[in-house]
This record gives C-alpha cells, sequence and structure tokens, in this order.
C-alpha cells in the first residue's frame, strides 16, 4: 500500500528518487525499496516524505481505490514522459478522491453518462457529424445559443472534469479516461478558455461518435468537427457572417470568439468548412495569423478560463447533511484543517482582509 502511494506521489512531484533521497535523508537504493515494498519507511521518514511530496503523512495509509481506465492522451510528439506521469498522477488524486466521496454518499447525486437517444447511427462523412452534434445539443435542451459553461453541461451529464495545473508549458492537449466506469475528461487549468472549451468538446466527441463512425472517416477529424458544430452551429456563424464572404475583419472573428468561447482560428476554420468562405481565404487569413503571431497567442483579451465547482459544492454539501465531518472534508479539499474552518465559515484568511 505504502509503496504504491509513495510512487504516485513521487511521479506527482516529478521527483526522481535520488531528488527525494536528497530531500528525505536516505539513500535512492531505499526509495526504490520503499516503492517496492521490500522494506518499510519508520515514522521520521515518513514524516519527511510528507513534507518532501506535500501530502498528509495518512495518505500513505489509505487503500488505493481506483485505477485509470481506457486512458486517451492528446498530446504532442515532444511530450516528455516525465510530465505525463505527473500529470497521470495528478489526475489519479483527483479521481480518487472524486471516488471516496461518491462512496460516502447513500445516493450520490450526479446522474451516470448516457448516450443522447435519436442520433445517427451511421456517420460516412465528415459534414454529417454536424447532425449529431446538433442532435446532442437537442438532446441536452441547449438549442443553438452560446454555451456559456461547457463543463456545468458536462458534469450535469455525468461527464467529471479535471483541471490540472501541471502542465505549464502547453505539452499537453487533452486527456480522456474512465474511473469505475464513470467518464473524465482532463484539461489544464492554466489554458485559456477558448482552448479549454474546444478540448472538451473533442473529447465529449470521442465518447459519442464511438461506433458510428463510417469506414474512412478519420476520428480525430471528425471529433474537431464535432467540437467546431457543438460550440458553434451553423445558424449562429450565418446570422453573424451571412451566407457567403470574400473577406473577413480580423475584429469580426474576435467578437465571435468572446460571444461563442471559441477561437478565431477556429471561427475560420468552422466558416470553410460550411463554404461562407473559400479555401483561398481561409489560407491568406492563416498566412496573416502567422505572420503577426497570432497562431500561437491570438490578439486581445484571453477568452475567460473554465472552473469546476461541482466538487466542492459536493463535499459542502456531505458536510451540511452530516454524511462527512469536518476533518474529511478538510482532507477531500486538500486543505490544512484550521484554513477549512476558516474557510467553511467565510472568514477571513488573512488578518489584514478587511482593513
Amino acid at each position: 500500500m505504502i509503496g504504491e502511494r509513495l510512487l504516485r506521489a513521487r511521479k506527482a512531484a516529478g521527483l526522481s528518487m535520488q531528488a527525494l533521497a536528497d530531500q528525505v535523508g536516505v539513500s535512492a537504493t531505499m526509495i526504490n525499496k520503499y516503492e517496492k515494498g521490500k522494506s518499510t519507511p519508520g515514522s521520521k521518514a515518513l514524516i519527511q516524505l510528507s513534507k518532501a511530496l506535500g501530502v498528509r503523512s495518512e495518505y500513505f495509509f489509505r487503500p488505493v481505490q481506483v485505477q485509470l481506465e481506457g486512458v486517451e492522451y492528446r498530446k504532442r510528439a515532444s511530450t516528455p514522459q516525465k510530465l505525463l506521469n505527473r500529470i497521470e498522477a495528478d489526475v489519479l488524486d483527483q479521481a480518487e478522491r472524486w471516488q471516496i466521496l461518491a462512496d460516502l454518499y447513500p445516493h450520490f447525486p450526479l446522474p451516470d453518462f448516457a448516450q443522447p437517444l435519436g442520433l445517427p447511427g451511421n456517420v460516412a462523412s465528415l459534414d454529417e457529424v454536424d447532425a449529431v452534434a446538433y442532435g446532442v445539443r437537442d438532446a441536452w435542451a441547449l438549442g443553438r445559443n452560446p454555451i456559456p459553461d461547457l463543463i456545468d453541461v458536462l458534469e450535469a451529464r455525468g461527464i467529471l472534469v479535471i483541471l490540472t495545473g501541471v502542465d505549464d508549458l502547453n505539452k499537453f492537449d487533452g486527456l480522456q479516461a474512465s474511473v469505475a466506469g464513470k467518464p473524465f475528461i482532463v484539461v489544464s487549468s492554466h489554458w485559456p478558455g477558448d482552448r479549454q472549451r474546444f478540448t472538451l468538446a473533442h473529447e465529449l466527441g470521442h465518447l459519442i461518435l464511438y461506433g458510428r463512425l463510417g469506414a474512412g472517416v478519420d476520428e480525430e477529424k471528425a471529433c474537431n468537427r464535432f467540437a467546431s458544430a457543438f460550440l458553434l452551429p451553423e445558424s449562429g456563424l450565418r446570422q453573424q457572417f451571412g451566407e457567403q464572404r470574400h473577406n473577413l475583419e480580423a475584429r469580426e472573428l474576435y467578437l465571435l470568439k468572446h460571444e461563442y468561447g471559441i477561437s478565431m482560428a477556429a471561427c475560420l476554420y468552422r466558416a470553410a468548412d460550411l463554404g461562407i468562405i473559400d479555401e483561398g481565404l481561409r489560407k491568406r487569413a492563416f498566412i496573416r495569423f502567422r505572420q503577426k503571431g497570432w497562431h500561437k497567442e491570438e490578439p486581445g483579451e484571453p477568452y475567460p478560463a473554465e472552473e469546476s465547482q461541482l466538487f466542492a459544492q459536493l463535499v459542502y454539501r456531505a458536510l451540511g447533511e452530516e454524511i462527512i465531518s469536518e476533518s474529511k472534508a478538510a482532507e477531500l479539499l486538500k486543505m490544512p484543517l484550521m484554513q477549512f474552518h476558516r474557510e467553511r465559515n467565510l472568514e477571513p484568511l488573512d488578518a489584514v482582509v478587511g482593513q
């Protein structure tokens, strides 16, 4: 038990055995023995390990309750394995706390994910993906308007979202997995909101389109098309741009981005997919993007990042219904008990606040 816990925590911290050993005051060989269960750290070593890894001592004695299933990374070729290890360890930690919370509830107040009814059973081309995206919108009563809080929409349908703060170098493009049959989508908390939203919609596309794509339809392209149609329906785009355009103002793309929460570049692709602009205009626009550096960072204010409050809300709900104690709630939220007590009672954390 301790060995696997130690391995996860070390990977989450991004430390080698030697680096951890140096902080704890033991040899790398001893760390290896701890992780393989060939030796058990004493109380002094456990305290040092806890400090070095930023976890409580009781973390090492908690039974391992979850395994990630069906892990699908959207990563770049340059993504180092060390970074993937840290991301997976962080996801495991968050997923495990989700599972612990769910098990504490007599009846967990979240639905299981279910495929929407009435969707096309076979998708023979990329153009046909739009109908699937609209079918999901209709089944979920979303209409054709912008979706202001995509994370909330997904969570309400049984798809849990994990925001990881591990990747701050933009080398990770998302992850999808399941724990105990419940789907999770993982995005970075460092990304701007439009990138988070497109990744979330893309991963939703993988869930929805599974088993529906005909031979010859590329799955990644289909999921990109699904994300575009789901976030920016044709009716909204034509209302803003018209039926056909021979030129587009950059400001138009910027305003559309902030209305629908989809990048300027994705708006261009969507306009080309629907025949509002031709391929020549799309290529010229992207040449301009590269010249101005907009392919790396789009101009103006970034679209606000999305947040998930669901886990904290359910922890406080469990506390209010006396399902869990205050110390358990603090443990689930990874807070020191005193800090949690002050936050619970809406007290300022800094004595200077309010002066």
